[in-house]
Order: C-alpha cells, then sequence, then structure tokens
C-alpha cells in the first residue's frame, strides 16, 4: 500500500520530483527521461509510466531553465519513436506466440481497448494511441502481431511522436509555469490525466453498446 502511494505521489507531484531529480543528477536527468518515455512506449509491460503529465512537467521544468528544451524535445521525441519502433518489433516476431501461451502482464483489457481504437481507425491508431494511456503501449505491439505495413507503421510512428512531443512539451513549456497553473500544478495534471483516458473510455463504452444492439 506504501508502494501505491508512493507512486500516486510521484503522478501527482511530477513537478516537485522532476526537480528534485534535475538538482541530484543533473545532466543525467535527461538520460532518466529518455528511458521512461522509450519503456513507456516500448515495454508492454510498463504501461503504468507517466507520459502525457510527464512531457507537460518536463515542459515546465525547461521554462524555468533547468532543462534545455531543444535537447528535451529531440531526446524524447527519439525515445518515443524507438519504443513504438521496439515494441511493433515484439509484436511482429513474438506477439501472436505470447498471446496464444497468456501472459499476465497483457492484461485482456488493455489489448481489448486497443482492438477497439484499430477498429474504429485503423492504422491511424498509431498516431491518435500517442495521446492515450495504455493504448499507447499497446497499439504498436498490436501492429506488429497484425503485421501492418512496416513502412505505414514508420509513417504514423514519426508522425504520432511528433505531434505528442510538440504538444505536451510546448504546452508545459508556454503554460506550466503561469502562476495560477504553478498553484494548481497537481490539479492541471489530474486533468490531463482524465481528459486523456476519456477518448479510450467512451470507445470501449460505444463499442459495448453496440455489441449489445440487435
Amino acid at each position: 500500500m506504501e508502494n501505491l502511494y508512493g507512486f500516486i505521489d510521484l503522478f501527482l507531484h511530477l513537478d516537485v520530483h522532476l526537480a528534485a531529480a534535475m538538482s541530484a543528477y543533473g545532466v543525467w536527468t535527461y538520460a532518466i527521461l529518455f528511458l521512461i518515455v522509450f519503456c513507456e512506449t516500448g515495454l508492454v509491460i510498463t504501461p503504468f509510466l507517466p507520459g502525457d503529465s510527464l512531457l507537460f512537467a518536463t515542459g515546465a521544468l525547461c521554462a524555468s531553465g533547468a532543462l534545455e528544451v531543444e535537447t528535451v524535445m529531440i531526446l524524447l521525441f527519439i525515445a518515443a519513436v524507438l519504443g513504438d519502433t521496439v515494441n511493433y518489433a515484439v509484436g511482429s516476431y513474438c506477439g501472436p506466440k505470447v498471446l496464444a501461451g497468456g501472459n499476465r502482464f497483457l492484461k485482456k483489457e488493455y489489448l481489448d481497448r486497443t482492438h477497439v481504437f484499430y477498429e474504429r481507425y485503423g492504422g491511424k491508431t498509431i498516431i491518435f494511441a500517442r495521446f492515450v494511456p495504455i493504448v499507447r503501449t499497446f497499439a504498436p505491439f498490436l501492429a506488429g502481431v497484425g503485421r501492418m505495413n512496416y513502412w505505414s507503421f514508420v509513417v504514423y510512428n514519426v508522425a504520432g511522436a511528433l505531434l505528442w512531443i510538440l504538444l505536451f512539451v510546448l504546452g508545459g513549456y508556454y503554460f506550466g509555469n503561469i502562476p495560477l497553473v504553478k498553484k494548481n500544478f497537481t490539479l492541471v495534471i489530474l486533468a490531463i490525466i482524465v481528459v486523456s483516458i476519456m477518448p479510450a473510455l467512451i470507445e470501449a463504452w460505444r463499442h459495448r453498446t453496440s455489441r449489445r444492439t440487435p
């Protein structure tokens, strides 16, 4: 339970924890951010890592002068593209066997939620998924399992990563240090999380409703 509280605190006070990391690790903070984004997008066993809120908080930290925004954006863009690429490769080579045998890390709920997006948006799911927690992690994996054309995947991957990084890092950079936002940063992070998961919940509800309708 203590670990759960610590994890929730990390999410809700990302600005404080990022500032502490910068103070403790200096330039290595760039590597830590790179690793978090890479793992969240590249490993199906870590869909719980912060994504949108982390980018926003990082942008706010850049605005304070603690990090260089250009360096952050380039590194995190590369991390996001590499993460999806690795996830696609894992899905392509290992996915069918893993799904056939069952795996406690691949929750059926997460897979079903991502399938709903694919049914509605097709290949563009790779772009839209960037803005939806959980789906963001599983979309490239399922693209690999389904043998999506690789070059189509590359285009969607790069476009989605670019839009994701630009929107949230620059959003934090330009708005994160506004006094009202800074004073209510926890509420802003909560709002980002809620807005991020709403599309997945709405699509899942529509999908379930359509199945029940004769």
